[in-house]
């Protein structure tokens, strides 16, 4: 069972508190407190299964989605990316960014962030380490992908890096990592309703 609040740290500029999880009339959410270092954020990626969304609280967010032109959002704003929206956001003030926001439903998004700050920090890199990376997104790739990886990439190199790493025992730490959420995995999972006649 997790306990609650507890925070991660990429060290790279960005930090992230998990609040816990609020059930609301469209289903639970993973609600979180966020603090970006000027430049800080993460690259462009899409959750594939979840809405995602910041409201800030203080500085300056700059915010783009694939294609498009950046946009910027000032304090008491809302931004909402539905699932499947591929985007990017950084702190585009002199000053540390603050914001608060949810990953709706929560699927994996704590273990998933968690262990990418954890390699990151680790690694000492502004990027998770190569076979890291090469297991968090070959497993979960129904959920999350970082887009600024080419997609023959994320298809075949990941897929062979992951079996290299699964052959050199580098996943132990792994052992325990959910089960990946699907499409299919979450409706057969939905309660069912009977309707009343």
């Amino acid at each position: 069972m997790t306990t609650y609040p507890y925070t991660i740290e990429n060290g790279h500029g960005e930090r992230l508190t998990f609040l816990g999880v609020t059930r609301t009339p469209q289903g639970d959410r993973a609600e979180a407190e966020a603090f970006a270092q000027p430049g800080a954020g993460p690259p462009m990626h899409v959750h594939y299964l979840q809405e995602e969304a910041a409201r800030v609280v203080a500085g300056r967010m700059g915010y783009q989605l694939l294609g498009r032109e950046p946009q910027f959002a000032e304090p008491g704003e809302l931004v909402v990316w539905p699932a499947g929206t591929a985007h990017k956001w950084w702190n585009a003030g002199e000053t540390e960014l603050h914001m608060t926001g949810w990953c709706a439903p929560p699927d994996n998004v704590e273990f998933f962030l968690g262990s990418i700050f954890a390699s990151m920090k680790a690694n000492g890199a502004s990027r998770p380490g190569l076979f890291d990376a090469a297991f968090l997104m070959t497993r979960y790739r129904s959920e999350f992908a970082l887009l600024e990886i080419p997609a023959f990439v994320r298809r075949t190199i990941l897929q062979i890096l992951a079996a290299i790493g699964r052959a050199l025992g580098k996943y132990d730490k792994y052992r325990d990592a959910p089960e990946p959420m699907t499409a299919e995995r979450r409706a057969a999972d939905a309660p069912r309703l009977t309707p009343v006649s």
